[in-house]
């Protein structure tokens, strides 16, 4: 041990000798080096921190362009987003197509140089000279947009515009235009700039659902990118910027200001002389009239979306790229449901002050005949269908209701309906009151808030916070019903609070009529490849049908929401000889009114709102979502074998009202009239007034001693032309008769 103790004390002795000395003669070296004085704080300092700074940035630039070169892992990352596809309906007709046409791309030598200009001009004046950055053109957009005090001009170069489209989505975000910049150097080590340009032309969103200036070029002018004049290359190189906003299709006007605009642009960047744009000014382009082509064109991106997905579960060693898809699409019922909401909107938006809609049309299998994602494709492409969360309001109680059934309710069960509170909160129907003991079926069917509530408490039995549990349950079942929406766990998640897509809602509801199984939305039904080769189809690769409940209970909740329609809250939605059950929704400050309903062969939602949260006037899910519903369903409807509804039978013949001749076109009664609410206008509210103070003064003048004759007569002309021009609503009001 002595000896292991000397040998290990002499180790650490040379050791520490033998570094000192090595310090000592690093510490020599180094002074050859020594700068002091002025010198050492004008050059050695500012270098060292320059050099730590930079380290550092270096170290951040890499941890920040980690998540931008995972985008680049996959070795086809070219070919990601070059699908050509052609669209064709259930009946093989041709609806449309998505994607970039690239089995027949042109050439870029063989592209007009008026275009090629227009497009350098407009989008990136320094393509040839920069590295993927345009950073003079950057600082300028930052300086215009703040003096501007806000969006003027884009800094973004066409090369990390080009890499916006390839690997990144539209999101306004920072952590966007950093992935941005990265992989816009990186595509210019990758890419020559002919070989980015042509894939920028080739592949840039050009608005009426087309991809690359040829693509828009036959769309807007039905002629080819290669024989387009000044006019029209100065039209198409403006809609680089916003193909929405500047599209000729929709609005001319500015499309013909924006290529004004390409025009200046042109001359600014000395690519042509005044004298030579002086013709396009004077005779600029007039597109195609394409107002009476009515493309599905939010069921087309959907179904775009839904291929692109499709194409990734392919084998790797698959490279084809051009597709012809079969979709599940109906035209007619698709055109009706297009023509049911503007109808609607147009007749009764204003008076409900509701300025969207939306609605999804779906086989018992998942397959989506019709979508209508907004009331205007062209004013927004925004697909309310699908990408926009609402709450569903009373329409997400069946999903409670189903649950108390699978754990020993029935539709004969009890519950009373009575105040409730859980924590702060307390529910209140509807009118404000409560029924008592009602059973589940007449809860549903008058769409009580306090039942589901007590349901979702009574459901998680003796845990410690039961409401909490029975919440759980709940969330589970939706989920078996193919709600993916988050569903975050509220006290008010029993009556609809959380929110959920159209079209998930829609589908989730055929489960009812499948006898209690769940199927999965899909738009696509066959996929075959340019030659015609069959690459997939939806009945035999498709996802199969999951029995999410019982079919008694699908059975029973068929026939506790077919009361709602026949004598509900949903009474408009009642189809003459089709059987018929659904949901009302109403949500607070009512500002979304949904039906979702289903037959024994279709299920449809229906969706009444704003973009902007704001509240309708009073839209409940019964008035102008049941009346859709049922106009869109009775065209579904039209030629189709009705099949039976499981726990409802078949349907029956509505009589009538009494002493009513009027029948609808299909044989029933004409659904009752929806009237415009009641609407007090503070126009009409100041004529009411200015009328009570002529009735008051009359009235005094009738009590006072008799005095020179005066004109009292008659309410002045100008007040009644005013009153009887007041809005519906204070028109309804009757005019006040006199009290002398």
């Amino acid at each position: 041990m002595l000896d292991l103790d000397a040998r290990i004390d002499s180790t650490l002795f040379s050791t520490g000798k033998g570094a000192r000395e090595l310090y000592e003669r690093y510490s020599a070296f180094m002074d050859r080096f020594y700068v002091g004085r002025w010198k050492r704080w004008v050059f050695i300092e500012p270098l060292s921190e320059a050099a730590t700074l930079g380290l550092g940035g270096l170290v951040l630039m890499l941890a920040l362009a980690v998540p931008a070169f995972r985008e680049t892992a996959d070795e086809d990352w070219l070919k990601k987003s070059d699908l050509a596809v052609s669209f064709l309906d259930r009946y093989g007709n041709p609806i449309g197509s998505r994607g970039i046409k690239h089995n027949d791309s042109i050439p870029l030598e063989d592209f007009p140089d008026v275009l090629i200009k227009a497009t350098l001009a407009t989008e990136d004046r320094r393509f040839y000279d920069h590295f993927g950055i345009d950073v003079a053109g950057t600082l300028r957009a930052i300086v215009t947009n703040a003096q501007a005090g806000g969006v003027r001009q884009g800094g973004s170069s066409i090369t990390q515009q080009l890499a916006k489209n390839l690997f990144l989505s539209n999101e306004r975000t920072i952590e966007r235009k950093v992935n941005e910049a990265f992989l816009a150097v990186w595509l210019e080590t990758r890419l020559t700039k002919n070989e980015i340009l042509k894939l920028y032309l080739d592949r840039a969103y050009m608005g009426g659902g087309t991809f690359g200036v040829d693509g828009a070029a036959h769309f807007y002018f039905n002629k080819s990118a290669r024989d387009v004049n000044l006019a029209e290359a100065a039209m198409l190189a403006g809609l680089f910027k916003a193909p929405t906003k500047y599209a000729p299709h929709i609005n001319l006007p500015a499309a013909r200001a924006r290529a004004n605009v390409v025009l200046d642009n042109l001359v600014d960047a000395g690519f042509m002389t005044e004298g030579q744009v002086f013709g396009a000014r004077r005779n600029p382009a007039t597109a195609v009239d394409r107002r009476d082509e009515n493309s599905p064109n939010y069921y087309l991106d959907w179904a775009f979306d839904e291929m692109r997905k499709l194409v990734d579960t392919f084998p790797k060693s698959y490279n084809e790229r051009v597709f012809v898809v079969r979709t599940a699409i109906d035209m007619n019922v698709q055109r009706a449901a297009e023509e049911a909401i503007e109808n609607q909107l147009r007749q009764f938006g204003r008076d409900y002050h509701a300025t969207q809609a939306a609605t999804v049309v779906a086989d018992l299998d998942g397959g989506i005949r019709a979508m209508v994602g907004g009331r205007d494709y062209g004013a927004s492409q925004f697909n309310r269908a699908t990408d926009a969360y609402r709450q569903p309001g009373s329409s997400f109680k069946p999903y409670v209701y189903t649950t108390a059934l699978l754990n020993g309710f029935k539709p004969t069960s009890i519950v009373v309906d009575g105040p409730v509170c859980i924590g702060n909160w307390c529910p209140q129907n509807y009118g404000h009151s409560y029924s008592g003991a009602v059973t589940l079926t007449q809860a549903i069917t008058r769409s009580i808030n306090v039942v589901p509530v007590k349901l979702s408490i009574a459901l998680g039995g003796k845990a410690p916070n039961p409401a909490k549990v029975g919440r759980a349950k709940i969330v589970e079942v939706a989920r078996r019903f193919g709600i993916k929406a988050p569903l975050p766990d509220t006290p008010s998640l029993p009556i609809g609070s959380d929110e959920v897509t159209v079209v998930e809602h829609a589908v989730a509801y055929a489960t009812f009529p499948n006898k209690g199984k769940s199927v999965t939305p899909h738009a696509v039904l066959e996929v075959r490849t340019g030659a015609g080769d069959l690459v997939w189809r939806f009945d035999r690769d498709g996802k199969k049908p999951v029995q999410a409940i019982p079919a008694a209970t699908a059975a029973d909740m068929a026939q506790m929401m077919s009361h709602v329609v026949s004598e509900g809250t949903a009474r408009r939605a009642a189809l003459d000889g089709i059987p018929t059950a659904g949901k009302t929704g109403t949500t607070n400050a009512y500002r979304d009114a949904w039906f979702v309903g289903y037959t024994g062969n279709f299920t449809c939602a229906v969706w009444y709102g704003n973009d902007d949260y704001s509240p309708t006037n009073r839209m409940t899910g019964g008035s102008l979502p049941a009346q859709t519903w049922h106009d869109i369903m009775v065209a579904a409807h039209q030629g189709v074998e009705i099949k039976e509804l499981a726990g409802v039978g078949m349907g029956t013949k509505l009589q009538p009202a009494p002493g009513s001749a009027v029948m609808a076109a299909n044989g029933g009664p004409k659904p009752q009239e929806i009237k415009p609410p009641p609407v007090l206008t503070k126009r009409g509210a100041d004529i009411l007034v200015r009328v009570e103070k002529l009735l008051d003064d009359a009235a005094k003048t009738a009590d006072e001693p008799a005095k020179p004759a005066r004109s009292t007569s008659a309410t002045p002309a100008s007040v009644n032309e005013s009153f009887a021009s007041a809005s519906p609503g204070s028109a309804a009001v009757p005019a006040a008769s006199r009290k002398n």
